[in-house]
């Protein structure tokens, strides 16, 4: 029987030690997981790294790599984020070719997504958006329409809140 396949963005604190990122994602290699997104940052304990995770996976398989996760000795804490009560952001670089008569058009749309322009070239320029990764993905949709050279996504990150603003 057929189990659809949730999309789930975890958020694993761990210690701050050396090969700790090896060991938790090789976990979910080893049960056969596809890792959709990957971020690892700092905390404000110095001892402990926040590792986000996006993946598909169905609801009981899920519920087994958190338990199996939760094992390991080097795991403080794991919790599955709320779409409701957490807010999520992803960072995009872009390159795109942008000839003098084009700038202006490419300008527009990166006003209208609240991006920026970091970079400006003789006959590109780099733009810089942070948000949802809706918002990315919109962006990147209308973007599309001139030369893109290189994209570069970091990838998802998050925290859980009380309750999710609804700003992109």
């Amino acid at each position: 029987m057929y189990k659809p396949l949730k999309k789930e963005i975890v958020s694993v604190l761990v210690l701050n030690q050396a090969n700790v990122l090896t060991r938790v994602v090789s976990l979910f290699g080893r049960r056969g997981f596809n890792i959709d997104s990957l971020t690892v940052s700092a905390t404000n304990d110095p001892t402990l790294s926040r590792i986000t995770i996006v993946f598909s996976a169905t609801e009981q398989s899920m519920q087994q790599i958190i338990t199996q996760t939760e094992k390991l000795e080097v795991v403080k804490h794991i919790c599955i984020l709320n779409r409701e009560h957490s807010l999520y952001r992803e960072l995009l670089l872009l390159k795109v070719m942008a000839e003098p008569q084009q700038r202006a058009g490419i300008k527009e749309i990166v006003d209208i997504f609240r991006a920026k322009i970091v970079d400006l070239s003789r006959d590109s320029m780099i733009i810089e958006l942070t948000g949802t990764p809706e918002k990315i993905d919109g962006f990147m949709d209308v973007i599309s329409e001139y030369d893109v050279v290189e994209v570069c996504r970091t990838g998802i990150t998050g925290i859980e809140g009380n309750t999710a603003k609804k700003d992109n």
